[in-house]
């Protein structure tokens, strides 16, 4: 997906490591404001109001974040009056891109990188893919991490099994008594 993004938009490649690389919904990512972003501090400031759940907070970013929105940056931040949406509507930098676009732009990045698509597969599946890898974190950073405000979600409706993951647990838990 990565290889075939900027095919559809020379900003689909930033939203797909963003969505890839902090775990939030594609909406909260779509409506991110240049000033969100702080480069000294290497963060990125979720607000409240953009979000499914009115939760703000505070993300650190890893270097391919990082990297992906300095190209953003200059592309569209501090360009004109208003604003400054990281991913503005195409021919209105005065709007944020609409969730529609962001649909269609994964399903035409699919198509692109030759991937079948699959009912249920999306933007949302990213998130999903995150909380897996991140299982070993604490509960507590992973909320902070994605923007949940409680675990149960995590637990009920993202985290997947993983066959390695409990393997290795098999394989290294403690045994208290021999049976």
């Amino acid at each position: 997906m990565l290889e075939a993004a900027p095919t559809v938009s020379s900003s689909m490649y930033t939203l797909l490591v963003l969505a890839n690389e902090t775990g939030h919904r594609i909406n909260s990512i779509r409506l991110l404001r240049c000033p969100d972003i702080n480069f000294q501090a290497n963060t990125i400031r979720w607000r409240g109001d953009q979000g499914k759940i009115g939760h703000e907070h505070v993300t650190p970013m890893v270097e391919a974040a990082t990297s992906a929105l300095l190209r953003e940056r200059g592309r569209w931040c501090g360009k004109g009056d208003g604003p400054h949406w990281v991913f503005p509507a195409p021919g209105d930098p005065t709007q944020p891109m609409s969730r529609h676009l962001a649909r269609d732009w994964w399903e035409r990045t699919e198509k692109a990188a030759g991937i079948a698509r699959v009912s249920g597969r999306g933007w949302h599946s990213l998130r999903r893919k995150f909380v897996t890898e991140l299982k070993g974190a604490s509960l507590k950073d992973l909320c902070a991490l994605g923007g949940w405000k409680a675990h149960n979600t995590i637990l009920k409706c993202y985290q997947q099994p993983d066959p390695d993951a409990m393997r290795f647990a098999l394989e290294n838990r403690v045994t208290l008594r021999k049976a």
